[in-house]
Order: C-alpha cells, then sequence, then structure tokens
C-alpha cells in the first residue's frame, strides 16, 4: 500500500520542496479562521468579520491565476520576491488598523493589499511535482493526492495553531505566528533552486487569453467554486454555532475533525490506480459530498446542541472532500498546454477561494439576525448548486469522461 508513496519521495528534492511548501501554506488554513476571531473579538460581529473575508477571497480569486502567469512565463522566486514582503506588510498594517479604531473601510484595504500579494504556493509545489516526476501519471497522482493530505494536514492543524494561540495569548497572535510560517517557508522554498521549473517567456504565436475563457475551465471552475462555497459557509456556520453554546474556542478542533476524514481519504486515494478518469471522478465526488453534506444539517435540526453527533457528520463529509480536489486539481492540469500548468491550476484554487467569498457575508448576516442552526441551510445549497451547476456543460461533461490528455481536448 505504501509502495506509491516510496517511489514518490525517491524523486530527487521532492519531500525538501513539499515540506518547505507545508511550512509556507499553513498559513492558508489560520488565517481565515485568525481574522475571523480576531475581527469577532474587536467588533463582536460576525457580519462584518464575513464582510472581510468575503473581500478577501474576492481579491485572493483574481489575484491568484494572475501571479500564477507570471510564475509560468518569469519564474517562481521572481514572484516570491515580489510577493511576501508586500503581503506580510500588509498583513500587520491590518492587524493595526483594527487595533487602533481606525475607520472600518482602512480595514478592507489592508485585506485587499494583503491578498492582491498573496503566495500561491498550493499551485507552485504541484508544478515542481510536475517538473521533478515527468510523464509518469501513475505517480503523478499520487503526488496530487499526497498534497491533498498535506492539504488536510494543514487544514486540521492550522485551525488548531490558529485558536490555541488566540485564546492563550490574545486574538492577533495568530496572525503574527502565520506571519512567521510565510517568510520562513518562503525562504526555504525558492533556496531549492534544483527543483525549480523553468520559466516559460512569451512566444510569437502562443495563446495567452486568460485560461478563464476556455469553456470546459468554466465547466470545472463553477461547481469548485461551489464547493469552496460550501468549505467557508461551514467554516463560518461552525464558529458561530460552538459560540453559542459557549464553545468558540473548540471551534478549530472541530475543523480540524472534519479534515482529518478527507486526509484519511486522499492518502487511501493515493494508493489506487484508478480504472476512471478524473473527470468522472470528479463528477462522482461532487455528488458525494453533496449527500454527505445532509446529514450535518439533520444533526444540527434534529440534535441541537449535541456536539458528539456534529462531530461524526463532519467526520463523514470530509471523507468525500479530499477525492474531489484531487480529481479537480488533476483534471484542470491534464486539460491545457504545460506551459500553463501553474496558471490552470491557481484558478481551480481561486474557484475554491471565490467561492469562499461569496457566501459568508449573508452567513454572517443569517448568524447575527436568525442564529447559526438555521445558518447551515446555506452549506446545504451551496453543494446542491454545485451539482446542479453540471447541467449547463452536460454535453461537454460527456465529451470529457472519455479524455484524459491535453492532446485529446486540443
Amino acid at each position: 500500500m505504501l509502495t506509491s508513496y516510496k517511489r514518490l519521495f525517491a524523486v530527487p528534492g521532492g519531500w525538501r520542496f513539499s515540506l518547505a511548501a507545508f511550512i509556507l501554506r499553513l498559513p492558508i488554513s489560520m488565517l481565515y479562521l485568525a481574522i475571523v476571531l480576531f475581527v469577532v473579538a474587536e467588533t463582536e460581529s460576525y457580519s462584518l468579520a464575513g464582510a472581510i473575508s468575503m473581500v478577501s477571497s474576492v481579491v485572493l480569486a483574481v489575484a491568484t491565476p494572475l501571479w500564477s502567469r507570471v510564475a509560468d512565463q518569469f519564474g517562481q522566486n521572481r514572484v516570491l520576491y515580489i510577493t511576501v514582503p508586500i503581503h506580510v506588510a500588509a498583513l500587520g498594517a491590518f492587524v493595526f488598523l483594527v487595533k487602533s479604531d481606525a475607520p472600518t473601510w482602512s480595514w478592507f484595504l489592508a485585506a485587499i493589499i494583503f491578498e492582491s500579494f498573496v503566495i500561491g504556493s498550493g499551485q507552485m509545489v504541484r508544478r515542481r511535482w510536475i517538473n521533478a516526476i515527468g510523464d509518469d501519471r501513475k505517480l503523478m497522482d499520487t503526488a496530487y493526492s499526497f498534497e491533498a493530505l498535506v492539504d488536510e494536514v494543514i487544514f486540521t492543524s492550522g485551525p488548531v495553531i490558529a485558536t490555541l494561540v488566540a485564546a492563550y495569548f490574545f486574538p492577533a497572535a495568530s496572525i503574527f505566528t502565520a506571519m512567521g510560517f510565510i517568510v520562513i517557508g518562503s525562504i526555504l522554498f525558492a533556496i531549492q533552486k534544483s527543483t525549480l521549473p523553468p520559466a516559460h517567456p512569451k512566444e510569437l504565436g502562443d495563446d495567452h487569453s486568460l485560461l478563464i475563457r476556455d469553456r470546459f475551465i468554466q465547466a470545472l471552475f463553477i461547481p469548485m467554486m461551489l464547493c469552496g462555497s460550501f468549505f467557508s459557509a461551514t467554516g463560518l456556520v461552525l464558529v458561530g454555532y460552538l459560540d453559542e453554546f459557549g464553545n468558540r474556542n473548540y471551534s478549530g478542533f472541530f475543523i480540524a475533525i472534519w479534515s482529518l476524514s478527507s486526509g484519511i481519504a486522499a492518502f487511501v486515494s493515493g494508493t489506487i490506480h484508478w480504472k476512471l478518469n478524473e473527470a468522472r471522478r470528479f463528477i462522482n465526488s461532487t455528488f458525494a459530498l453533496f449527500a454527505l453534506t445532509i446529514p450535518i444539517f439533520l444533526s444540527v435540526f434534529f440534535f441541537e446542541g449535541n456536539l458528539w453527533i456534529l462531530a461524526l457528520s463532519l467526520f463523514l463529509n470530509g471523507l468525500a472532500i479530499a477525492p474531489l480536489l484531487t480529481a479537480g486539481f488533476a483534471l484542470a492540469e491534464r486539460s491545457v498546454s504545460p506551459k500553463r500548468t501553474t496558471e490552470v491550476l491557481a484558478w481551480a484554487i481561486s474557484a475554491l477561494n471565490l467561492g469562499g467569498a461569496l457566501p459568508t457575508a449573508i452567513t454572517g448576516y443569517i448568524i447575527d439576525t436568525f442564529g447559526p442552526s438555521v445558518a447551515f441551510l446555506i452549506p446545504v445549497l451551496c453543494m446542491t448548486l454545485s451539482v446542479l451547476s453540471f447541467l449547463p456543460f452536460i454535453r461537454l461533461w460527456r465529451q470529457k469522461v472519455t479524455q484524459t490528455s491535453y492532446r485529446d481536448w486540443e
């Protein structure tokens, strides 16, 4: 069962850049919850915290594909040298503005700046695996599953770190901790030049229009975006729900349970030699995630206040997350020219981030107005729309379930 992973870590330099990327990516899972906890602690408003998260996610969704285009054309290290200092400085400015009771519009401005210069580490590490592995598709599937597992470890440990640091020190401390991980991780990632993917400068005749204009990228982007809406809405509602029962500081642990089950699914997925192609696996996983979302709502509706049943429902739901993301990233990568791999992976990640922005403000409003139990309807609605979003592209999806390579799709 572990043979695939042994082969993966025999790839020269693989474990080194993956470990560096782990440190660099850890703040991804910390910052969302850290900012929510920080803003709620300062203002007691979930609506405001949700609105800041929404604006941040929209900017992030636009900025990361653009920076990834730069990474494809000029190299990953150039992007890191530009983005990291500005990103970290703007995060510090955000904390200062909130603590100094500056005008609320300035908080949003700082959030826009730090998300405009975000580090697209998720797509960068996957691009490094592609460069290091070459044409071995089975091993590349293992690499995608492994990075999905790393994502889940990140999303398991990050919220716990954020809540513990905020609880035992002060709310802004979790943001400062994330800033430290960003600086250390970016340095460790940048110094590993032996595995640095080659840059692909623009050449005459190359198509460099935005990939989102491609109809299939749109067909993949929309359900992933709505899954991202589900993830963020669920996370915000969990914080509000646990706060209602006096357990706000345990929100990170419940999110960790959710991520842990997804990590288990990612590990198992990496050992399987799939007979189904990525398109079919993505569709199946989306429907599975929808079906496993319903028990979360029912656990709150019929067993309000029973946190054990809620934890079990989250664990079951998480089993469908990693297979969906693994298939989605593999599907995106295999649908474009190798010269644009980082960009297409960024669009897939941006779909999740943009989706994460869409429900946060309205979810925060519903929590403040009607209570968190009612707000659990939002995650169910998000997954319902994700399943329905296949319908406008049904003919295209029927074609793609029989095709697996870029050459087939040209």
